[in-house]
């Protein structure tokens, strides 16, 4: 999903939200000029992304509000519990991005504290392109810190390939600079954090996959959040059937298997309808096993060549001798990520990163 492609998400700064921002505050700050404040923030809105919404909101805030950055930022500093949406208050951080860059102490605490009331992830990357060395410290102490939004911070915001952000290319060029973080968060009691950890890797995958190979292969999985981490880090390189990664899960050996009844309907759909998949794998190993078990659709490209989309099916462990039914449905329709295409379309299924059957739909608009 894209900002552009999310139009529920963006009328989160609605008119009836901004009304809320302005009586907030209003109450906390009373000579606030609301008026002022939402016939500037109003304009074109309907033309805005949820990003630019953000943006003007504070924007628009900085316009009406006579007075210095030190000063907006207790006003600031109290409106952020009176916000009825955590998603909402990212316009918070915004401001400290783009009027504080030059007060770097005020900012970094700033940050730190409207970070947990949704998150800075956006602003502090203005931060590591200014000063990346001083801001980078002050997010390896982040990542020790006991609130878990500030510990996510620490990860999510130093990610080189954030999505709805630019890229960090210090980071993206050498990934070991964000290590220390990495490390210290890698066994995090909380979720939120393990969640941003295994995107941050996952991030560094695209562009230096040997490096996160190395990193996690030095890790102990005896800790079920780090195994946990390590799974979700290692998803894109397992969706490619890498060898390194799926061994690092325990799923390296060639899977002792064999599919039956593998089934793709109906045989022929027209887009928007969906297609129903169904097989059965058979151990045929006299040990369990470790299986990841994917799928993989070759989607007809605008040229007429085919270029195959990887899916996650499921990974588990299977007995010697047993069976294990597996069935998923895939929704055929256009998103801004994706175009279909009349055409025959081949399904494959992926066991450990072998391809064990294949069948075909067609495709009609």
């Amino acid at each position: 999903m894209t900002e552009q492609s999310a139009p529920a998400l963006k009328e989160m700064f609605n008119l009836e939200r901004l009304q809320h921002i302005a009586t907030q505050m209003s109450a906390v700050y009373p000579a606030f000029d609301a008026s002022g404040f939402l016939e500037h923030a109003k304009q074109d809105l309907a033309a805005l992304s949820v990003m630019q919404r953000m943006a003007r909101v504070s924007d628009s805030l900085h316009a009406v509000i006579p007075l210095d950055y030190p000063q907006t930022l207790r006003h600031l500093y109290a409106l952020a519990p009176r916000l009825n949406s955590g998603f909402v208050s990212l316009f918070l951080p915004h401001y400290v991005a783009h009027y504080g860059l030059d007060d770097f102490e005020r900012s970094m605490a700033a940050l730190k504290y409207f970070t947990t009331f949704g998150s800075a992830e956006f602003a502090i990357r203005h931060f590591l392109l200014k000063d990346f060395e001083r801001t980078l410290a002050v997010m390896q102490q982040w990542s020790q810190d006991d609130n878990e939004h500030v510990r996510r911070l620490a990860s999510e915001g130093s990610r080189p390939r954030l999505p709805w952000s630019f890229r960090l290319a210090r980071v993206q060029t050498d990934p070991g600079l964000c290590a220390s973080i990495l490390d210290n968060l890698k066994a995090d009691s909380s979720l939120y954090v393990r969640k941003s950890v295994a995107n941050h890797l996952n991030d560094i995958t695209k562009d230096h996959p040997d490096w996160v190979l190395d990193l996690l292969e030095g890790w102990s999985l005896d800790n079920p959040h780090t195994a946990w981490i390590v799974r979700h880090a290692l998803r894109s390189l397992i969706k490619q059937g890498n060898t390194r990664a799926l061994t690092i899960i325990g799923a390296g050996a060639r899977a002792e298997v064999r599919i039956h009844q593998f089934h793709v309907e109906p045989r022929v759909i027209r887009l928007g309808e969906r297609i129903n998949l169904s097989f059965t794998l058979e151990s045929v190993a006299a040990a369990p096993q470790k299986l990841v078990v994917d799928y993989a659709i070759d989607y007809v490209k605008s040229a007429g060549h085919s270029a195959a989309k990887v899916f996650k099916l499921k990974a588990f462990t299977l007995g010697a001798g047993e069976q294990h039914p597996i069935r998923r449905t895939q929704h055929l329709r256009d998103m801004t990520t994706r175009k279909h295409y009349p055409g025959t379309h081949t399904v494959h299924v992926l066991v450990n990163g072998e391809r064990m059957g294949s069948a075909d739909f067609e495709l009609f608009n």
